[in-house]
């Protein structure tokens, strides 16, 4: 029986990248079942994620050495995955847990291609819920001062290593990461911000939206990076409100966006199907 993986990979752009990589896939008896690529002219750069059929495993190692050879060649970054394998993750919340509610749902019973290996929080109102669902919480209170935040993130470091995360999601943990922490897990951890960024930033966006009598609220799940809400963005969504609304009836609303914006980043993610394109990304969906 066939199995099936997924390659993806980016390098610079150049004419006839397309055409090697498939033929080396051919040549290694692969059946190409989904191609997507990308060449951004702005960054001169090629990104493509090809879905394949082949027979054992035996052939992929073939493959990833082909790939390496030509990785070479092209300066190529690249990487192989089972298609549907869960991928290993780590949940961040703090007090407000719809957004965690609904990956743990998802996961559990909506196909969702993770494994949550864990719960890390700042507080213990969720605990009970996320050992209901057999799945590890971590409580790692901090204090308002740049030593317990150390040591907090240093305890975070040690869950994310021990459980072997491969995704870190921070579905509305309102920490900010420091700047080393953000910088070691760049590229795999993942931020749930209730704004359509970039407007209202920072705190409290759905009081500044009220103040500004805006129609329309939304919410981006981004990259997390040393520069607070700046991250390449993976996916936003909006919804439209009016004068009726008040500020409870913007967080309600903005609630659910940011648990489909979130769900939907995590997925592709999962999937292999973001790629980073410096401040952006490239996601084929």
């Amino acid at each position: 029986m066939k199995s099936s993986y997924i390659l993806s990979f980016h390098c610079p752009d150049k004419s006839g990248i397309q055409s090697k990589v498939s033929s080396l896939l051919f040549n290694n008896d692969a059946f190409l079942t989904d191609v997507q690529s990308y060449s951004d002219v702005e960054s001169e750069s090629f990104f493509s994620r090809i879905v394949f059929l082949v027979d054992s495993e035996g052939v992929i190692s073939k493959i990833s050495s082909d790939l390496k050879l030509l990785g070479q060649e092209l300066n190529m970054e690249w990487s192989i995955d089972i298609e549907g394998r869960k991928v290993k993750t780590i949940i961040a919340v703090s007090k407000l847990g719809h957004c965690l509610n609904d990956l743990l749902f998802r996961a559990k019973y909506r196909n969702m291609p993770i494994e949550i290996v864990g719960v890390v929080s700042n507080h213990n109102d969720f605990k009970e819920i996320v050992e209901f669902n057999n799945i590890p919480y971590h409580y790692l209170p901090i204090e308002k001062n740049l030593d317990s935040k150390k040591r907090q993130e240093s305890q975070f470091k040690e869950v994310v290593k021990d459980s072997g995360a491969e995704m870190v999601v921070l579905a509305r943990y309102m920490q900010i990461l420091t700047e080393e922490l953000s910088n070691e897990w760049f590229g795999k951890c993942i931020n749930i911000h209730h704004s359509f960024l970039p407007s209202f930033k920072g705190a409290n966006p759905y009081e500044q939206a009220y103040s500004k009598g805006v129609k329309l609220i939304g919410a981006t799940a981004h990259f997390v990076t040393p520069d607070l809400d700046e991250g390449p963005i993976i996916e936003q969504n909006i919804e439209r409100i009016s004068h009726y609304d008040n500020v409870e009836d913007l967080v309600r609303k903005g609630n659910d966006i940011e648990s489909i914006v979130l769900a939907r980043a995590v997925r592709w993610y999962a999937e292999k199907r973001v790629l980073i394109n410096g401040s952006k990304t490239v996601v084929f969906t």
